[in-house]
């Protein structure tokens, strides 16, 4: 069997749709658009609170549209987490865009069972839980591709294992070949961020790019034995070498010797990384062991609500002017008796990224400075009163001051809290559906 090539087509909510057509030009068996982070789920979250029929990413349609062509004639299948916290809401969204596309004799598989809400008693979840989701595996995904679904949508569902279960599928892995397993997570983990491992967010000469204004996705080309070809679309910018595939391999990784999924532990220290030249390389060799006996899950609650005000101030005396002006906003709710649950202040062009540890004694003074001030109180009405009257600043402040993002009359926004907790597998196994649908 030649290799299975997959192609990475989003990295979040909201990652730039127009490389998806690079990829799908250069042929893949396999997109698979992961949208989903910890802060989504809590974007999410408040789409749903506003209205039941949302808690889904909204550019679902527009990848599921850009896929369409080749679902249709059946050079491509469709895998995402999309579905978000409301994954039957995204999938009737799907079957629409289809509907109204004209598509007929498509497929679509919706997969739920990580909403943990009706387990709150026995998980003793707060009265105030918004959202508790389980981070769910590759098999159901499995299951429905085997079931010959051309999409799949799903809740929460850990990001590599989107790109895993394309890999079972093709070449029928067992559930305890442990390697071959810890070899589809690593191509899943290498190809879940997108343009990241094609030379995004790259710590080295990132100007070296010979194409900018046309980002490159990724491509794996995967044997039966696990091994990939790490490579991207041609003529499309960033690059593909050695140094992109390892800082991506370390990204978000606490433990490289044991990366937990929920369908097993891979070693990232066990593989080999060989540079091919060209924006190919080639990652092969991993070793896994048993998954863990629980599911990660994550329970959303509300923590307050947010706002700020920002002030930017140029030299000379750029700092102590931002520093003047968010004392001034602080001080006159402090004095008014507003009840603030928690301050922050940062100074962007001092030490805003590098925090406590920038020397101020040998700094050099910065040009200009943003000061930013923000807060959490218990209610937006609190909330909402801190920025009141810090646009006297305008003229009666110290001088040179400028804009900079919504200012002190920010509206105030709802807040969660996110935490992890273990769940029974057993628990969470027994509630996993499957619903096919063709259009």
């Amino acid at each position: 069997m030649a290799s299975v090539r997959i192609g990475g087509g989003q990295g979040f909510y909201g990652d730039g749709i127009e490389p998806v057509a690079d990829v799908l030009a250069a042929g893949v068996d396999f997109l698979v658009c992961e949208a989903l982070a910890e802060l989504t789920l809590a974007i999410l979250a408040k789409d749903r609170q506003r209205d039941e029929a949302a808690g889904f990413t909204r550019d679902l349609p527009l990848y599921v549209g850009a896929a369409l062509p080749f679902i249709v004639d059946g050079r491509t299948r469709f895998v995402t987490n999309a579905g978000g916290i409301n994954p039957v809401a995204a999938g009737r969204a799907v079957m629409r865009s289809l509907r109204a596309s004209g598509a007929t004799g498509v497929k679509v598989a919706t997969i739920v069972g990580d909403d943990l809400r009706g387990h709150a008693a026995a998980l003793e979840l707060p009265d105030d839980t918004i959202f508790a989701a389980a981070y769910l595996g590759a098999r159901p995904i499995v299951d429905a591709l085997d079931g010959g679904a051309d999409i799949v949508v799903t809740g929460r569902v850990v990001d590599a294992a989107l790109f895993l279960a394309c890999l079972v599928h093709t070449y029928g892995w067992s559930w305890d070949d442990w390697d071959r397993l810890a070899a589809g997570v690593v191509v899943g983990h290498l190809l879940e961020c997108s343009g990241q491992v094609t030379g995004g967010n790259y710590s080295g000469p990132w100007w070296e790019n010979s194409n900018p204004l046309r980002p490159g996705f990724p491509i794996a080309e995967v044997d039966a034995d696990g091994s990939a070809v790490i490579t991207k679309p041609p003529e499309t910018g960033g690059r593909v070498t050695f140094d992109t595939v390892r800082q991506q391999l370390l990204y978000e990784v606490h433990d490289p010797r044991a990366y937990l999924s929920p369908d097993v532990t891979a070693d990232f220290t066990s593989l080999t990384v060989d540079d091919l030249g060209g924006d190919r390389v080639r990652v092969s060799g991993t070793r896994g062991a048993p998954a863990p006996a629980t599911y990660k899950a994550l329970v959303g609650r509300p923590a307050g609500w947010a706002s700020e005000a920002r002030f930017t101030y140029s030299w000379p005396d750029a700092e102590a002017k931002a520093r003047a002006a968010v004392a001034f906003v602080r001080g006159r709710a402090e004095a008014a008796g507003v009840s603030i649950d928690e301050w922050r202040e940062e100074y962007f062009g001092v030490n805003a990224f590098g925090g406590p540890t920038v020397d101020l004694a040998t700094a050099t003074e910065p040009p200009e400075v943003t000061g930013r001030l923000a807060w959490r109180a218990a209610s937006a009405e609190e909330a909402g009163k801190v920025g009141r009257g810090s646009g006297v600043l305008g003229l009666s402040g110290p001088p040179m001051i400028a804009g900079m993002g919504r200012g002190g009359g920010a509206k105030p926004t709802q807040l969660l809290s996110v935490d992890a907790l273990a769940v029974d597998r057993a628990l969470v196994d027994a509630q996993i559906r499957i619903e096919i649908e063709e259009s």
